[in-house]
Order: C-alpha cells, then structure tokens, then sequence
C-alpha cells in the first residue's frame, strides 16, 4: 500500500524539453507547437519520495520482493541499487539486506534521486564564461566552439556541455527546446555554430538547415598528399556501417539504409616534406613528438564545404577517397604533428539573417593544435587560402 508520494525540489534546477540526439549538420524537425518550456521545470531535478506500508498480504517477504509488487515500474536492480545507497528506510534506518522480511504494518520510506540524466538540463556559469561568442544579437548568436566540448548531453557527458553554459549565458535560452542549438559539430570538431535566441528564429534556422540554406566550410588535415581532380565533388550515400554499428560508412542504397550525402573537397596545401624527413628532423634536434606514430608519408590541408549534413560526413567521405583525416581513429587516422584529435574545424558560416533578412558571414581561423599542426607538417597555411 501506497500511504503518499511527495518531490523535494533540488536547488536552482532548470531543464529543457529533450529531444533525440542531433548529428552534425543533422536536420532538426520541430513542430511549431512544441513545448517552450516544461509543465513543471524542476520536476526532472526532484527527489521522490514514497511511503508504503506493508499489508498483510505481503507479510514475512524479503523487503527485496515487497519492494518490487509495490513498484512495479521499477526495475529489480534498480530497487537494489536504493538498498545498495540508504535510500530505503525502515522506521527511519537505512535498510542494508534485500533479504530482510518485513511484518504488516510496518512502513517503508524510499527515496528516489535524479539520475545523472535527470540533471543534465542545468546551468553552468563556468562554462558560459568560456564560450567564444563571434557575434550575438537578439535572435540569434554565433559561437567557435572549442575542442572537446560535448554540444548536447548525452550518455557519458551529461554536463559540461555547450547546452549547459547557453542555459547560463542568459534566461532566453531557458525557454527553448535544446537551450536554442539547431545543429551539432562533433565533440573532437571545433569551429562555428549558429544557436538561436528566440523561438522565431529557431523554427526559422531550422527550415533553413533542412533547405541547404545555410552555407558551412570546414578545414581538415588529412594522410596523404592530394593527388588528381581539385575541387573534386564526392557524391555518396552515407549511412551506419553495416559491419560496425558505432562507425558511419558509404553505403549501397539497394542494400542498406542511408541518406544520399555531397561533399567537395578543395586542396588547400600538400606536406612539403615526407614522414621520413619530419622523423630525420626530430631526431637531427633531438626532440620527439606524436610525428613519430605517423603512418602516411605526407599530409594534405583541404577545404571540405557541405552541401548535406549527414553524421561524420566529412570524416567519412574523406576516408572513402582514401585521406582519413589526422588522429580520426575511428576512420583510419593516427595521431600526427601533435595533433591527438580529429583535424577538422568549421572554418566558415554563412546565412541571410532569419527575421532581418541582413546577410551574414562569419570566419574563424584555425585553433592552435591545428596552426602548430600545419606548421610541423610542413603545410601551408595563413588564413587566407
């Protein structure tokens, strides 16, 4: 028996509809009349807690047990995982047997906490403060996201993401489906997003992602000295690697499923110097760096601009062309010039404004690794290529 049910709201909560997991450059599809804001904004961040009493029906059974009839939508291991950490009380004592029999009448306190995922919606000041915001206005803004920085929470990094410092950076983003993000670079990727501001915008930004309307180039360092056609346009369908679901392949439509995805490639600078010669360098200077697990005899800078957005399409297209791009282990790369994450940042975004119509343009230049990359690869670059 069920005596009551009560939510102990935890501090200074704040959540966000969720939504599937988007994929770089991914079209997002929201209705406009999707939630702006949940019904009760700390109801993901409360602690339940239940009051069952004991009946005589399950008089003398493992607390295990009773606590499993009474609970029926929890799981077994989830139930003894509250037992395992003190959250079921009996007369006010944490319980510490699942094999504990229980007498009628007596009442049983559980407590159930947030998981992880429950909290992922909060802000984080500490990170809004490193956003690097290129520009902003009252719609929309566009920020050069970091290395290694997660955009939405997700299985393993549900905090630290840039969903987590918008949701700091000011109150708007509070009252929009993804703090406001209508797209995604991969966590290794770094360069430019756009994130809207307003709910006008988002839906706008949305359409226009789904049209081809906003305009995205990307710098990558890649194995291999370019070799024929530049530009040179890769038309294949990209879909999940048949022979290893946590990969992205080409793939053949007949066979599998997928999206048809377009990629051109333009090269911007070969290696001036093979592998050997960077290895005979460091070790006429007695240094040693990453360039020692190096496994392409030179390297190539290209300039990737989408004309789809399909998950990891330029990693996956300038695999196929046989130029996995530097450290991408996920698609033949290897660390290389001190570069220990995929090389690839999106370099520009271009749109016309969603609301006023204005056009814009923005440009960021590569981040260090990839600038001390380039330099010890021998590959030319100034920011004007």
């Amino acid at each position: 028996m069920i005596i009551s049910s009560e939510h102990s709201e935890l501090p200074n909560a704040t959540v966000v509809p969720d939504a599937p997991e988007l994929d770089e450059g991914d079209e997002l599809s929201i209705s406009s009349d999707s939630p702006e804001s949940l019904d009760s904004p700390a109801a993901a961040h409360a602690i339940v807690t239940h009051e069952l009493q004991v009946d005589a029906e399950h008089h003398g059974q493992r607390l295990d047990h009773v606590l499993a009839a009474m609970l029926p939508h929890s799981s077994r291991s989830f139930l003894q995982q509250l037992i395992d950490s003190g959250d079921v009380l009996l007369k006010g004592v944490a319980a510490s047997k699942a094999s504990a029999k229980l007498r009628a009448g007596q009442v049983l306190t559980v407590r159930q906490r947030p998981l992880p995922q429950d909290t992922a919606f909060h802000p984080d000041a500490a990170l809004a403060k490193k956003l690097v915001i290129v520009h902003e206005d009252e719609y929309l803004m566009v920020i050069n996201k970091a290395p290694g920085m997660v955009v939405h929470p997700a299985a393993g990094n549900w905090s630290g993401t840039l969903l987590n410092g918008l949701l700091a950076h000011h109150e708007c983003h509070t009252l929009l489906p993804r703090a406001g993000i209508v797209h995604r670079l991969d966590k290794d990727t770094s360069g430019l997003m756009v994130v809207a501001r307003t709910r006008e915008a988002m839906d706008a930004l949305i359409r226009m992602i789904a049209a081809r309307e906003v305009r995205r180039q990307y710098l990558a360092m890649a194995h291999y000295p370019w070799q024929g056609m530049s530009p040179r346009h890769v038309s294949h369908p990209i879909g999940r690697d048949p022979r290893n679901r946590q990969r992205m392949a080409v793939v053949d439509l007949a066979q599998y499923p997928g999206k048809e995805a377009m990629t051109d490639f333009e090269l911007l600078s070969n290696s001036e110097h093979s592998a050997q010669e960077i290895r005979r360098l460091e070790a006429q200077n007695g240094i040693k760096t990453a360039s020692v697990d190096l496994s392409a005899d030179g390297f190539c800078l290209l300039r990737c601009i989408l004309h789809t957005g399909r998950t990891h399409q330029i990693r996956v297209h300038a695999a196929y062309v046989h130029h996995p791009l530097i450290a991408d282990s996920l698609y033949g790369g290897r660390p290389a010039g001190g570069i220990t994450r995929q090389a690839l940042h999106a370099e520009r975004l271009a749109f016309v404004h969603p609301i006023t119509g204005q056009e814009m343009a923005f440009e960021a230049g590569l981040p260090p690794d990839m600038l001390a990359g380039c330099e010890e690869l021998g590959l030319g670059y100034n920011g004007d290529n």
